[in-house]
């Protein structure tokens, strides 16, 4: 499949929108803008209406094949633990690191990346419901929509939802980032961003 620029249709949502994907998840509306705007800042698409996303290099190491992590490691697009090196600031630098990590392999690639409003990760396609992840990259590029269903998919599969009706910021925030979430403090700024838009 080709992506050419990355840019699609890029729908975007409305509070509309939000509150009806809430209401079929049986959340409340203040607890899925919460996880969008500390996830993507509240938008899924970067000033190009391409996806938000973040190219992740350790994912990478793990992702491609080993007859071609060499080449990987060499050009700075894979290393084993995560943290190893800065993330280049900037989404233009992110879709940069893509298209060279496509060069040497565009599933592994893609599978790499997070993406979109939810930050789902390329190599989690099947577990939101995509076949290939390929169709998943061709679906968050049509709209913010898709990827709050994908989104919401992940969270339903990962046996999250509870925590999120529950409003139990930390164990969501395990669940969704990682053990690693207290140390970027995900599940504070989802309780204040919560609180934000509970109260408007």
């Amino acid at each position: 499949m080709q992506f050419g620029d990355f840019r699609g249709p890029a729908v975007r949502l409305n509070d509309g929108d939000i509150s009806a994907l809430a209401l079929e998840n049986g959340i409340e509306t203040a607890a899925l803008k919460a996880i969008i705007a500390v996830e993507s800042a509240g938008s899924g698409f970067d000033s190009k209406d391409r996806p938000k996303i973040l190219f992740e290099p350790h994912i990478f190491f793990r992702q491609v094949s080993e007859d071609r992590r060499d080449e990987a490691i060499t050009k700075g697009l894979a290393y084993r633990k995560w943290g190893s090196v800065p993330y280049p600031k900037g989404s233009d630098a992110q879709y940069a690191r893509l298209l060279a990590a496509m060069d040497i392999d565009e599933t592994a690639a893609l599978k790499s990346a997070s993406w979109g409003m939810g930050q789902i990760m390329g190599f989690n396609h099947r577990v939101v419901g995509a076949d290939t992840v390929q169709d998943f990259v061709a679906a968050n590029l049509d709209s913010e929509a898709n990827q709050i269903r994908f989104m919401l998919k992940f969270i339903q599969n990962s046996g999250l939802l509870d925590e999120v009706r529950d409003l139990n910021w930390a164990a969501f925030a395990h669940g969704y980032n990682g053990p690693g979430y207290a140390a970027n403090a995900y599940d504070v700024k989802l309780a204040a961003a919560y609180e934000r838009f509970s109260a408007e």
